[in-house]
């Protein structure tokens, strides 16, 4: 396992995270206490929650599963989670109010057992709240010793930029970490949101690195999923929806080139695929969500993995999100190293 730091923070994680949204649901609790296990015994640090996360029932296994162990144990741990949606009853039960934020905190903080979340982000963007109240609630909750650090959850560009520069602003704590999808089927965030979180510094933790399971390889072409995996329940499930994958040429070009370079490796395309994003420009950390300990087993072995200029580059080629020429193609995008003409001249 590698170590990278959390953002613009000094706070060390590992370069893989256990993420815990199918703890309650699709993971029952003693298998989701042998990943939790295992994760750590491999070296891995940080852990992904959410109050929301099957009706809060993921933090509250995760929270058995840390009060198990000695004291002490919580300093090897990098424990996050979110607030945001809905975690109480009233139409004060969701947003980014001082109000909720404060009742969905004290929440999480009793079912996780613990007296300070390491990583508080907010879940996604409230349109109805001022964001100078957001922010200043966690700097408060920051001085309290709730929170270390805060980050920041499906924002688009433009209101990860207002968060920071309210931040710098008003002197208040900024994100340190942006959590976006962000997987081979899924780079259009390279064309606004990193270029802005290269820029204030903060690391990226992508969630769905294996866009719901199509980078496994696992699915047929025009061929609906069925059994036990989420999209042979409701294949058109979320973001990893069958029918919207499946007409595009380029999801089963991508998994071609994934699989070429896989058997080349006489590994699995999933580890491709998360070696790939692993050591994308500002990951910090590659959440990984896995139903079971062998799927976990599986892909915490792309951490061993780093991919050859010439793997990357083919990858980059087939995978390059579409888009028109204007404004990503436009004025402005040319490339930095071309050379100017000389004033003198």
């Amino acid at each position: 396992m590698e170590y990278r730091l959390l953002g613009r923070s000094g706070c060390v994680v590992s370069s893989f995270a256990l993420g815990t949204m199918t703890f309650g649901a699709e993971t029952p609790e003693d298998e989701a206490h042998r990943q939790l296990d295992h994760y750590v015994e491999v070296g891995g640090t940080l852990i992904d929650t959410a109050d929301v996360y099957s009706d809060n029932g993921s933090e509250k296994i995760v929270g058995r599963w840390i009060g198990s162990k000695p004291p002490s144990f919580l300093e090897t741990l990098v424990v996050a989670t979110k607030g945001r949606f809905q975690s109480a009853r009233g139409p004060n039960g969701r947003g980014l109010s001082r109000k909720h934020l404060d009742q969905a905190l004290n929440a999480s903080l009793q079912r996780l057992g613990v007296e300070t979340i390491d990583l508080y982000q907010l879940h996604s963007y409230d349109p109805l709240t001022p964001i100078e109240e957001t922010l200043t609630f966690v700097s408060d909750a920051i001085r309290a010793g709730k929170v270390r650090y805060l980050g920041l959850s499906n924002f688009t560009a433009w209101q990860l930029q207002q968060a920071i520069d309210t931040a710098t602003f008003r002197q208040l704590p900024a994100p340190v970490t942006l959590q976006p999808q962000y997987n081979l089927l899924a780079r259009e965030i390279e064309w606004e949101i990193v270029p802005c979180c290269q820029a204030a510094g903060l690391g990226l933790l992508p969630w769905s690195p294996l866009g719901g399971g199509w980078l496994t390889g696992k699915y047929i072409r025009d061929e609906p999923p069925s059994g036990p995996t989420r999209l042979g329940e409701d294949p058109e499930r979320g973001v990893e929806a069958f029918g919207r994958r499946n007409p595009r040429q380029q999801t089963w070009d991508v998994l071609a080139v994934l699989k070429q370079v896989a058997n080349g490796r006489t590994v699995s395309t999933a580890q491709v695929a998360l070696a790939w994003l692993v050591d994308r420009p500002t990951v910090t950390s590659v959440i990984l969500g896995t139903r079971t300990l062998e799927q976990l087993k599986e892909n915490l072995a792309a951490a061993e993995i780093h991919l050859s200029e010439e793997e990357t580059e083919a990858i980059d080629a087939v995978s390059a999100p579409y888009t028109a020429d204007y404004p990503y193609g436009g004025p402005g995008t040319q490339q930095r190293s071309r050379r100017v003409a000389d004033p003198a001249s």
